[in-house]
């Protein structure tokens, strides 16, 4: 007898038996609660509901069943009638126990979406209301404030103006024909009539919004190559892992449009004096571009950086390499760049080898033969842009690639100085933010894809290229050639220069920061030798120089940061009035007092002995003589010897 509730627990709960079935069926209609299946591309997932809660509960709960965002739930198989998530009708007058829905994810949704044929509703209202008006796209976020060229970008027609041909229009002044209508930024003819070669940014938005449904769904998904967190249906990885949570493999994909269309460095003499570092010493150089972004007259609605100077960081740098050093002044260097009204647009570098010093040639390094960057550089760049997004409307978190610039000075096939530019695209932004990609070691040219191991999950990354029979076969990105990765972006100067800072003509300009070679040092001599050149009259023709401000940003000797606020102001507007009413403040008269006083005491200049006579004539002195010929500096308390007549230390007059 004890075996008998057994066997009708055996007999009642077994799979696919009637009883079990219609056990389970009574028990749900006694509690009344319903079973609705849901299939997606994930499978069937059941989900209980009750028959009196309304569709947008049951929405609610697919959502938090299936942990998905942006779908719609249909009754056929072929997604032809849509349930509403209407808080009125219930669920039981639509569904009933057991019924089967069918979920489609829809593309370039960020939030799950209440019903397709309500918003199709919606949009189809608002177009017949104002017909007359031009059909805008509605999917942009409102809250992501982008650059204010992109907004005057994203406002503008961008259509390409033709005239009315003589030959082939047969219409009056006022008509439009194929022949002369305005074509739409993104045409291929007109682009490759043009040579050029990749899709400005704004005019992609255009393309991918331009069909039936305007861009509605549109959107720019964030790549990701990182393990989801949070899922509870396994342990963590190693121990686990399911198609949840787990990043999809990655194609890489030339990419077809960049966000800058070309890097314009204002004159020559920006450049020229970022590589005097390189002709003095022979090491190669780093800095970082600070500049505008303004609108390209010559691409469809493109964008175009213009680098008005260059701040070089600290950095220990050789003949072969260049090694990045903590920069302390960063925050200080980017106030004084928004008093002006710059930003960092970008960085640049130099790999140049000097091949014969009398005829000023320099080797070929970088070309199709060999590579255009190196892995490492690609990573460098990537890891710059990642730091300098690109605000976006159309993006899930905000935010979607980067106008950040890469530019090379490296020698051409006529081996002269020239300079390449290049930006890496939002699939090499999103491996090296996710620790994927890392260079080789004796091939430049190639990266590697990182294996997955206990501590991280890496996803197989392929690209496509033509095998030797000219077929299209896909390869793992172990190792990777980095062209894959890189766009073109074109560096040029104007035929016109132009000058945010002073034009040095004549006079030598103020030392650039962070060179720490005879002749380059800032230091209150260099300052003082730098304003005496100037007359009072060409106050601010002097004082405009990106490197002088920063030096008297950080100075610590005078309190001049906190009343430069009216000098940037003036150097930005070009206004000599304000400049002039800075120059009459107490503290930049004391400034120069202390020019004066330093110019006629040592004529702008300091010799300094060298460390063993300075030793020795200290251990062969007497400590009486130390007293009687020495003299404490002011400003920094440093006793100098008696001959000197600025301090040694901080270099202002005794």
């Amino acid at each position: 007898m004890a075996s008998a509730p057994l066997l009708l627990e055996n007999f009642i709960y077994k799979k696919r038996n009637f009883v079990y079935a219609f056990v389970r069926h009574r028990l749900f209609v006694l509690c009344k609660q319903s079973l609705i299946r849901v299939q997606s591309a994930e499978g069937i997932k059941r989900v209980e509901i009750s028959p009196k809660s309304n569709l947008k509960q049951f929405y609610d709960s697919v959502q938090n069943a299936l942990k998905v965002d942006g779908f719609g739930l249909f009754l056929e198989r072929n997604f032809a009638t849509e349930l509403q998530a209407s808080g009125s009708q219930l669920v039981g007058a639509t569904l009933k126990h057991g019924d089967m829905v069918y979920l489609k994810q829809i593309a370039g949704t960020s939030s799950r979406r209440a019903s397709t044929t309500a918003m199709e509703t919606v949009a189809f209202n608002a177009a017949a209301k104002q017909p007359n008006e031009k059909i805008t796209n509605t999917r942009p976020s409102n809250n992501v404030i982008e650059d204010e060229v992109d907004q005057l970008l994203f406002k503008s027609d961008g259509t390409i103006k033709r005239d009315r041909d003589t030959k082939l229009c047969h219409h009056n002044a006022n008509g439009r024909c194929v022949h002369c209508s305005p074509l739409e930024p993104y045409d291929e003819s007109y682009l490759k009539e043009h040579n050029i070669k990749h899709l400005s940014f704004h005019s992609y938005l255009r393309k991918q919004t331009s069909g039936m449904d305007h861009g509605k769904y549109f959107v720019f998904d964030d790549i990701n190559c990182r393990i989801k967190p949070g899922c509870r249906e396994h342990p963590p990885w190693p121990k686990g892992i399911c198609s949840k949570c787990q990043p999809s493999a990655i194609t890489l994909n030339r990419q077809t449009y960049r966000h800058v269309d070309n890097v314009m460095f204002e004159n020559t003499k920006i450049v020229e004096r970022f590589l005097n570092y390189w002709r003095t010493t022979g090491h190669q150089r780093m800095g970082y571009l600070y500049g505008t972004y303004e609108q390209h007259p010559d691409v469809p609605l493109g964008i175009r950086a213009k680098v008005a100077a260059i701040y070089e960081p600290p950095q220990e740098s050789s003949r072969d390499s260049i090694n990045m050093c903590p920069d302390e002044g960063a925050d200080d260097v980017e106030a004084v760049a928004s008093a002006l009204g710059l930003k960092k647009i970008g960085w640049i570098f130099t790999d140049l080898i000097t091949k014969d010093a009398t005829a000023g040639t320099v080797k070929q390094i970088r070309g199709i033969e060999t590579h255009f960057l190196t892995a490492q550089e690609c990573i460098t760049a990537g890891e710059l842009q990642n730091r300098h997004p690109n605000p976006c409307k159309y993006a899930t978190n905000g935010n979607f690639g980067s106008k950040f610039v890469t530019i090379c000075v490296t020698g051409d096939q006529t081996q002269q100085v020239h300079m390449e530019g290049y930006a890496v695209s939002a699939q090499c932004m999103a491996l090296v933010r996710d620790d994927c990609l890392i260079p080789t070691k004796d091939a430049p040219e190639l990266g590697y894809v990182r294996e997955s191991t206990d501590k991280q999950y890496v996803p197989d990354v392929f690209y496509k290229e033509k095998d030797q029979y000219g077929n299209e076969v896909q390869r793992l990105a172990r190792p990777l050639p980095v062209e894959y990765l890189l766009v073109d972006v074109p560096a040029s100067t104007p035929l016109q220069p132009q000058y945010t800072f002073t034009e040095y003509d004549k006079r030598q300009p103020f030392p650039i920061e962070n060179r720490y070679i005879d002749g380059h040092l800032q230091d209150f001599n260099a300052l003082s030798s730098y304003l005496s050149a100037w007359a009072n009259e060409e106050f601010l023709e002097a004082i405009s120089d990106f490197h002088l401000l920063i030096y008297l940003y950080k100075m610590d000797m005078l309190p001049l940061r906190q009343h430069m606020g009216p000098l940037l102001e003036a150097v930005r507007s070009k206004n000599p009035n304000k400049a002039a009413d800075f120059k009459g403040d107490e503290v930049w008269k004391l400034l120069e007092s202390l020019v004066q006083a330093s110019s006629s005491g040592s004529g702008g200049t300091t010799s300094y002995p060298s460390g063993a006579a300075a030793n020795a004539g200290a251990a062969g002195a007497d400590p009486m003589d130390m007293d009687a010929n020495t003299w404490t500096c002011n400003h920094c308390t440093f006793i100098n010897r008696g001959e000197l007549t600025s301090c040694e230390i901080c270099s202002l007059p005794r």
